[in-house]
């Protein structure tokens, strides 16, 4: 007869356990998933189209604008908003080039805006994941805000149908030392929602990707916002103390997380 107290953790292994199963708590890579005959069980074949759907949507999801800048003024933020040159989502996807540059309407407003030139511009920008933009650009920028006193920080703008490059245009015509875009990464099906941070000194149009630098995959479960906010002030201080950003411009601020953090950034 069945012994009925018996602790079930000291059951036996069963005999089809996988030496992966114990791997896979260090990891969103889908892996030891099992099978079900020659497929895979239902519940990860479930979980793999939920994340494919998720990464769709995040791609033509739109940037709700009016809640960002709620948001970014309620944080203390000026803003400005900005389009680039494709006029919708389906131009965007197959016109790489039409989200790289300004429309006129926004060239127009950028220009006119009043202002002798600023350190830092940070530009927030839909993207390939609108969703990324959403919910993690306000509170980065509310971490870097803390770490930048004394810091001409212009208004943060917030750029629709955008590319990484739009934001050379919109630094020249805000006379920013250094741009620094906030932008949705293309989703995965493990991170339907990573931000992406590109910085470029001294921006103007016709800056090419090896001119700038990337902190990639800022969100709760990839790169914390601490963490982010950390790399970023290193990576200013750097590109403001060699006048350049790009493959010039090392990231060595894993070394230095545990020493004291600069809160400003130099002179010029």
């Amino acid at each position: 007869m069945a012994d009925t107290d018996a602790d079930p953790k000291d059951a036996p292994a069963p005999s089809n356990a996988s030496p992966w199963d114990a791997l896979r708590r260090f990891t969103n890579a889908r892996i030891a998933l099992g099978r079900a005959g020659s497929s895979l069980p239902t519940a990860p074949l479930l979980a793999f189209n939920l994340s494919h759907a998720q990464a769709r949507d995040a791609v033509h999801q739109p940037l709700d604008v009016d809640a960002l800048h709620a948001a970014l003024q309620e944080a203390g933020f000026d803003t400005l908003d900005a389009e680039s040159a494709a006029p919708d989502r389906d131009h965007y996807l197959r016109r790489p080039d039409l989200g790289r540059k300004l429309n006129d309407e926004s060239t127009a407003r950028l220009r006119d805006h009043e202002g002798k030139g600023f350190d830092v511009v940070f530009v927030v920008a839909d993207g390939l994941s609108a969703y990324a933009a959403t919910r993690h650009a306000v509170p980065l920028l509310q971490r870097m805000r803390s770490k930048l006193d004394g810091v001409r920080i212009g208004p943060v703008v917030v750029a629709r149908q955008a590319r990484v490059a739009l934001g050379d245009g919109i630094g020249e015509l805000l006379r920013a030392r250094i741009v620094v875009v906030l932008i949705g990464e293309r989703p995965g099906l493990s991170s339907p929602d990573s931000l992406g941070v590109y910085l470029t000194y001294e921006p103007r149009a016709g800056r090419s990707d090896a001119e700038r630098n990337c902190i990639s995959n800022v969100r709760p479960e990839g790169l914390p916002y601490d963490a982010a906010a950390f790399k970023l002030l290193y990576l200013l201080n750097e590109a403001v103390r060699l006048k350049l950003t790009g493959v010039s411009l090392k990231d060595d601020s894993d070394a230095l997380l545990s020493a004291s953090e600069r809160t400003t950034l130099p002179p010029a």
